[in-house]
């Protein structure tokens, strides 16, 4: 297994194809039956970038904040940590498998890969010089799983026609992953409809959702509260709950608006609003505690701006960022007062799809005695191999 290593100027940059043609990246109508939650006239700034961070010779395809440090991931398996205000690089690694998405947990630094398996990194603070060190020490599932399933024909299951194989095994991408609050649980969804709950502190896989959508799973969130949503290509958002005597996953509620497949979910700081963008070109806006029925989220409505599929969401605070493969990131904010939404920015620069991001406050910003407003770092990745970095100020709401 390999460790992360300096990083040294890439030569001569060939474009990666591996998922430049992919369905995620094709644009469908947008949802007319929806109202719109942004005004007509929504005349948004344009920022400047500030900073572009260089240094991956393929598509980006996920990124993460953790503490100081930005992780990225790119189409040929390199990761990369930057230092989150944007100066310079710190070091790499090579899986060999694009890196679909990233989650930082505790001591460990989990990646997720098209080669069907989650790579386990330990985070070494004390390695000298004042620098982090990586090292590989599980790939998921680990040995020992893989064994203990094999002995027992009751752990396989059927994931193609003729095909069988065991409980513990993704069979295609892992395409997103997301940690519990505790760091105790790490969840993992797959193009192979399935989705996945894995011990943090033995790396054991302790249940499997098969079948848990009719297409592949794009994307997994987690509330605190312990409700876990799944976003598909089948069109529709699960909503899932432990329950039981066996504490096995059930599903809660399913959330159909979409009319295309859905690549990305976003999760507001209390959870009582969903964001999920899909090809269709539009966001919607789920929320809690509207429409009746017993509904376990109502469509409040939709954010629209975007011309193509949105392919990326990230939540800070009350800002909510898109990106899509019209090749921007637009900035949303909520009204101070009602259901409305306005667009702060439109963040443009990249000259591909934009396929991952990542948002934070900035940690520089100090406010002084007097209100003033709120700066954030949004971070874009995009299929043109670079990380874009922009400073964004919020006004306060009176």
């Amino acid at each position: 297994m390999s460790i992360f290593t300096q990083w040294s100027p890439p030569s001569d940059e060939v474009q990666d194809s591996d998922e430049s043609n992919s369905s995620s990246l094709l644009s469908q109508a947008s949802l007319p039956t929806i109202p719109s939650l942004t005004p007509p006239l929504d005349l948004p700034t344009h920022p400047n970038c500030l900073a572009t961070l260089k240094g991956h010779s393929s598509s980006i395809f996920s990124l993460s904040l953790a503490g100081k440090h930005l992780y990225s991931g790119a189409s040929d398996g390199q990761i990369r940590v930057w230092d989150r205000n944007p100066s310079s690089f710190t070091q790499t690694s090579e899986s060999r498998s694009a890196v679909k998405s990233i989650v930082v947990s505790g001591e460990h630094l989990f990646t997720a890969h098209s080669d069907h398996k989650i790579r386990v990194w330990k985070i070494d603070n004390n390695s000298g010089q004042g620098r982090r060190h990586y090292a590989a020490v599980a790939i998921l599932p680990t040995m020992s799983d893989r064994c203990m399933s094999l002995l027992w024909a009751k752990n396989y299951v059927k994931v193609r026609r003729h095909k069988h194989c065991t409980w513990v095994h993704h069979v295609d991408a892992v395409a997103a992953l997301a940690a519990t609050a505790d760091g105790s649980l790490l969840y993992s969804a797959s193009w192979d409809r399935s989705f996945k709950i894995w011990r943090a502190s033995d790396f054991k896989c302790v249940e499997s959702v098969q079948n848990a959508h009719d297409d592949a799973i794009n994307a997994v969130v987690l509330s605190k509260d312990g409700h876990v949503y799944t976003g598909s290509a089948d069109r529709r958002i699960k909503v899932w709950r432990v329950e039981g005597a066996e504490r096995k996953h059930s599903l809660v509620s399913t959330l159909e608006k979409h009319k295309s497949a859905v690549n990305a979910l976003a999760l507001s700081g209390d959870a009582s609003v969903l964001y999920s963008g899909a090809c269709d070109r539009s966001i919607i806006v789920w929320e809690r505690g509207i429409g009746g029925g017993g509904a376990h989220m109502a469509v409040a409505g939709a954010l629209r701006g975007h011309t193509k599929a949105i392919l990326c969401l990230a939540v800070v605070g009350e800002v909510l960022c898109s990106g899509s493969a019209d090749k921007t990131v637009r900035v949303w904010r909520r009204g101070g007062s009602g259901n409305s939404y306005s667009c702060l920015a439109v963040l443009e620069g990249h000259r591909t799809p934009v396929k991952c991001l990542a948002a934070g406050l900035d940690s520089n910003h100090v406010k002084g005695d007097v209100a003033s407003d709120d700066s954030y770092l949004i971070y874009s990745g995009s299929l043109d191999f670079e990380i874009k970095v922009w400073k964004i100020k919020v006004p306060l709401i009176n």
